[in-house]
């Protein structure tokens, strides 16, 4: 997450922010009754976030037209809580989870629970823990923090849960940020949304945690990764998002939502992604 994506957020919360046929036809028929697909797809709208300045309202529609059916919100663009709820309902679309700051927790969580519950969000995620915060000690902190954001989440019938990228995975001392926050944050009250391409940008296996910490991980982010490194709408890259969507159920993902930070056409990248993602099988 760079500081254009933070001040973004910031901001925002200021505003109120036929080979795969014949694959099949190899396969046993107890396989094929076994395989699993997407059924309800989702996309971080912060891919979208220069169409989504230009008019929330048409955004949505075309997200809806492509066929997501899930959105994840990065800000609101100074609509009402109410009219993000009117125009989602317009359009067939849920909202499951939005993204929110630290500084949001810390000096208007109150504000931030009712506005989520009168969008209808399940889970407000945080999205990033800035540069001067990601020392041991103030790991401590945030997961206290975290604890008692989650614990009144709850009460409002909201999960709490926060959203990865590399810099959790780079030991502080001699534990790494991730780990420290997994271990320390109360399983019951934080949850994690797994951003597929960041862990594997710091060469971390989405496997091994999904077997370590069983359940954590309900929402995921997906964008893949080209030879490069750098960031590429799903189905583009190296990803094996199979093996890792085969174990949803022991990782716990209920939600998949689509997002490219950095795409050239973001309409073009939505429905690549959307298209790869839905023909999927695991």
């Amino acid at each position: 997450m760079t500081s254009t994506r933070r001040e973004f957020l910031h901001g925002a919360a200021m505003r109120l922010g036929a080979a795969a046929i014949g694959g099949r036809l190899l396969r046993s028929p107890e396989q094929v009754a076994a395989s699993r697909s997407i059924e309800r797809l989702g996309i971080q709208l912060y891919t979208l976030r220069s169409r989504m300045q230009e008019s929330v309202e048409s955004t949505l529609a075309r997200v809806a037209a492509i066929g997501y059916a899930e959105v994840e919100f990065a800000g609101y663009f100074d609509r009402t809580p109410a009219q993000v709820a009117t125009m989602l309902k317009a359009n067939g679309l849920r909202a499951p989870s939005a993204h929110i700051t630290l500084d949001q927790i810390r000096n208007s969580w109150p504000r931030t629970l009712d506005v989520a519950g009168t969008i209808g969000h399940a889970y407000l995620v945080c999205a990033f823990i800035d540069a001067k915060e990601r020392t041991a000690d103030s790991y401590n902190r945030i997961a206290d923090e975290f604890n008692r954001a989650g614990e009144q989440a709850r009460a409002h019938g909201i999960r709490f849960a926060y959203h990865n990228h590399d810099f959790e995975f780079a030991a502080v001392g001699s534990t790494l940020p991730y780990d420290m926050l997994l271990a320390q944050c109360d399983a019951d009250l934080v949850q994690m949304e797994l951003d597929l391409y960041w862990i594997n940008k710091a060469r971390r296996d989405p496997l091994d945690y999904f077997a370590r910490y069983p359940g954590r991980f309900p929402l995921v982010h997906v964008k893949d990764m080209a030879s490069s490194g750098a960031m590429a709408d799903a189905g583009a890259g190296s990803l094996p998002f199979g093996r890792y969507f085969a174990q949803a159920t022991t990782a716990g993902i209920r939600h998949y939502f689509v997002e490219r930070d950095d795409p050239v056409d973001p309409f073009q990248s939505a429905e690549r992604s959307f298209r790869y993602l839905k023909s999927l099988e695991f």
